[in-house]
């Protein structure tokens, strides 16, 4: 195969994560438990195929690098994911809004936009943030505020990089801390840390700490007011769903950082400072399928270690820790904590 077909076959194949939407899109034609079917796809048959297919180790080599950082159609998958994920968005509202409230198919459609928040609303915003410049940050952001996470992009960036796998990260899970008491210290420890970094960033401008300057603060203000006129265009039931879909979406958003860096350090050198982030800080996945729907979050080593590089471009290391599955199925494991204990924590232990 020459280099430009396999170049076209590693963009090609990111179309795959395109089956969350249109799994979304089967679930609002559906009704009753029906509905659930999006659900049922990435936490039922995505985990299955994962256990059977192998895990993808492959690099690319200079060559093929060099192409793909030159190739614009793989940016353009992620700039792609904004109109769609507002697409979804708005026939969300009109569909939900002609069924019975909290009744099973509300609840099925309610949980179908939940999974596009987590993933296109923030795992694609994780993405587009990454790059430099304002028009990356508006992306980035006109995706996290369909999950109301906008407070995501400057924690993330400035505060969970650089304080990874350390106590001071509330996004880091602890060694046998179970996942639900993660969800709210992650939530409101991300939020919170968030609006102090802008806070710091407009003291040292010499601006209002907690006026419109910060940009975090200033975000929350611009959700309310989306919201707000969802409420008054559609009603409080839709609104209601609304902020159930974005809470679910932070809530898988939440379990993916649970279990990027579940029990893993970096040793503290001295009262400031800790031992640089490295690939063993991470855990790493080479499972084809999530890779692929979440555009390569799971080599989550190599994007900590270079947090500028994209998508991609990441590369499987192989100091890195493996978890024994992909994404999905991980997820699914962490919501059984003493199950997830007894297949991590041998893990962990090998690895001291």
């Amino acid at each position: 195969m020459t280099q430009q077909r396999l170049l076209d076959w590693r963009w090609a194949r990111y179309a795959f994560s395109l089956t969350i939407p249109l799994a979304v899109a089967a679930s609002f034609q559906l009704e009753g438990a029906w509905s659930f079917a999006a659900i049922g796809y990435a936490f039922g048959l995505l985990p299955l195929l994962e256990l059977i297919l192998v895990p993808n180790g492959r690099n690319l080599t200079a060559a093929e690098r060099e192409a793909v950082r030159l190739d614009p159609r793989f940016d353009a998958w992620l700039w792609a994911m904004i109109p769609v994920q507002w697409a979804m968005l708005g026939w969300f509202f009109w569909t939900v809004s002609a069924t019975e409230w909290l009744g099973v198919t509300w609840w099925g459609w309610v949980s179908a936009m939940g999974l596009l928040c987590g993933v296109l609303g923030i795992n694609v915003a994780h993405e587009i943030g990454h790059r430099p410049g304002r028009k990356a940050a508006w992306g980035a952001y006109a995706l996290l505020l369909t999950s109301f996470y906008t407070h995501f992009y400057v924690e993330h960036n400035r505060g969970h990089h650089r304080n990874v796998a350390t106590e001071e990260d509330p996004a880091t899970a602890q060694k046998g801390e179970w996942v639900w008491w993660f969800w709210l210290k992650s939530w409101w420890g991300g939020w919170w840390h968030g609006l102090q970094l802008e806070a710091k960033r407009c003291r040292r401008a010499g601006r209002l700490p907690w006026g419109w300057h910060n940009e975090v603060l200033r975000w929350q203000v611009v959700q309310v007011g989306a919201w707000g006129a969802v409420f008054m265009a559609f009603g409080m039931e839709v609104a209601v769903a609304w902020w159930v879909a974005g809470a679910i979406g932070g809530l898988l958003l939440e379990t993916v950082n649970y279990i990027e860096h579940y029990g893993l350090k970096r040793m503290k050198l001295n009262a400031h400072r800790y031992e640089r982030v490295e690939p063993g800080h991470s855990w790493n996945s080479n499972h084809p399928l999530g890779r692929v729907v979440l555009f390569e979050l799971s080599r989550h080593s190599d994007h900590h270690a270079r947090p500028e590089k994209p998508y991609a471009q990441l590369d499987h290391l192989d100091d890195a820790p493996q978890l024994p599955t992909g994404y999905p199925g991980m997820m699914l494991l962490s919501w059984l904590p003493p199950l997830y204990f007894a297949v991590m924590h041998p893990l962990l232990k090998a690895r001291q």
